[in-house]
This record gives structure tokens, sequence and C-alpha cells, in this order.
């Protein structure tokens, strides 16, 4: 399915140095940013006080919040647990407070702006909880990355391997960029939201590869540039269609979603539109410069000794 087709290739390659230097840029900008101010971690690492509250009917969120903010509560997450009457409240620990003592505040919070509810329980999450799931969320991100590296490896070849592993990392860190500048919450959400679209970029390097693959079997007589240039063109349709459906989903959970996905979405958002650049003006920019040529995928013709005058191939 195509929205349109462009008959003539755009010369993508032709600007590949410009391209490869903004992304440079912008990704020390966001190295910078994540050594220099860090990421602003959830309670899910840094450790902290759950309650969870329960509503004879459906729990207002919003209302909870204002209650938590009025109060002087900061650094809190309101998010449904299991149902649409029971809230998880996730808050950082007070150096003057105990747990027992921040579970009656908060009562005392609620009553005031968003009565009825009923405290289930109050716990504290130790910093070594938070510590271990960092741990294991790193863990996952390496092992994504592994298996991308490895899958593309076997699918391609080891030059498109390393150009998407970059261009994937690229996305990742820019995102974490972001948050660490805007000192935005980086919770278990994001860090799910960060995995998704390092398998959604993969996606769209594998489109862009297979065509370049299909273009030098195809094509004799066209140059490297050339052949990438036609990979991206001839796919523009189709990306348009991929990412703007992708992205208006996760605009509708960025615009409606409220708070609990606000983060979530964001992080999507950026992983998508950095992911359609990176794909296609990143990763293949890299595969060029690393010598891709036909020869890798086109069989050479052998001529055998002793058959007639042009020879017969094998």
């Amino acid at each position: 399915m195509e929205f349109f087709r462009i008959k003539k290739d755009i010369p993508f390659m032709r600007h590949a140095l410009k391209f490869n230097i903004i992304s440079l840029v912008t990704f020390l900008l966001a190295v910078v940013f994540l050594f220099s101010k860090g990421l602003h971690l959830s309670v899910e690492f840094t450790g902290g006080t759950l309650i969870e509250v329960a509503y004879t009917q459906s729990a207002d969120l919003e209302k909870i919040r204002g209650s938590l903010g009025k109060s002087g509560f900061t650094d809190y997450s309101v998010q449904n647990f299991g149902s649409s009457k029971d809230v998880m409240i996730r808050l950082p620990l007070k150096s003057d407070q105990n747990t027992a003592q921040l579970g009656e505040a908060v009562m005392k919070s609620l009553e005031a702006e968003a009565p009825g509810a009923q405290l289930r329980r109050v716990e504290f999450v130790g910093p070594q909880v938070g510590k271990e799931l960092a741990e294991n969320g790193a863990m996952a991100l390496l092992l994504v990355i592994i298996g991308i590296v490895i899958y593309l490896a076997f699918r391609f070849e080891w030059r498109f391997s390393v150009s998407a592993i970059i261009a994937n990392l690229h996305d990742v860190i820019i995102i974490l960029g972001f948050f660490a500048f805007f000192q935005w919450e980086f919770s278990l959400s994001v860090l799910a939201a960060v995995l998704a679209v390092l398998g959604y970029s993969v996606n769209e390097s594998v489109v862009v590869f297979d065509r370049v693959r299909e273009t030098f079997k195809k094509s004799r007589g066209l140059t490297t540039p050339e052949v990438l240039d036609h990979a991206i063109t001839s796919t523009i349709s189709r990306t348009i269609i991929t990412h703007g459906s992708t992205q208006l989903m996760v605009l509708s959970m960025l615009i409606f979603g409220g708070e609990t996905l606000y983060y979530f979405s964001l992080a999507l958002t950026i992983g998508i539109l950095f992911g359609i650049y990176s794909s296609v003006l990143v990763a293949s920019p890299l595969v060029m410069w690393l010598g891709v040529s036909r020869e890798q995928f086109a069989k050479t013709k052998k001529v055998i000794e002793g058959a007639n005058e042009e020879g017969a191939v094998v």
C-alpha cells in the first residue's frame, strides 16, 4: 500500500555528512546532560513509600493529585492499581517522617479534597530494591541490544548490524538526554518505552536495508550512494503510513492519557521522531562509509576453462 510514489530519487546521501554532524552534536549534548544533571529517577528506583487506598466508586485521580499537591507533597506518583477503585500512591520518604506518619498525612490530605478513601496498606520500598530494578533494567537494555546485533548480523551483514545499532543507541541516548535536561521523572514505564523504541527503530532500519539489498541485486551501474537514495525514497510512503499512524496513537495517549501515561508516551514520541531520522539519515550513511557494495550481495560469475569462447558460467 502506498499513498504516493516518488519517481525521481531524492539525493539524501549528498547531505549525509551534514545529517551526521547534527546527530553527533545532539548525541554529545545528550551525554553532557546525562553526566551533568543525571536522570530524575522515580520512587521505583530510589526507594520511598507505597500507599494503597481504595474507594467505593471510581477514583478521581486528578482530585487525588490536586490534594497531594496542596498538602505540599512533591515527586508523587498516582495511578490506578488493579481496578478503577484502587489507587497506588508513591512518595519519596521524607527525612523527618516515618512510614506510618506519611500514611496518616496522605489520608488527611485525601479527606480534605478527595474523601471516601480507605487505607489498605503502607509499605516502605528500600533503595536496595530500587538498585535491583535499575540493574535489571540496564541488563534488559543490554540484552535487547545484543539480540538486535545478532539478528542483523544473520539477516544482513556486519556493516548493517554495526550501523543499525549505532543509530538505535543514538535514539536511546537522546531520549535519556531529554529526560535529564528537563528533569522529567524516569520511571519503569519510561524504561519500557525506551525498550519499545529500540525495537521500533530497528524495524525501520530493516525495511530500508532490505530495499538496499534488493536494489544491489537487481540494479547494475548504480553507485552505492545512488542505491541508498533509491532505497530510502522508495520506502518513504511506507514510512509515512507506519510512523504517522503510530504517532497518532501515541499523541492520543500523550494528550488524553493523563499523568500516568504522560512520560511513557512522551518518551515514545521522542523515540519515534528520532527513530525515523536515525534509521534513514544516520544508519544509511554509516553503511555507505563502512564500504557496503554490490559485490557483497550479487554472486560473482565464474568462467569454466575449456568451454566456448564466451565461456560458461556457473
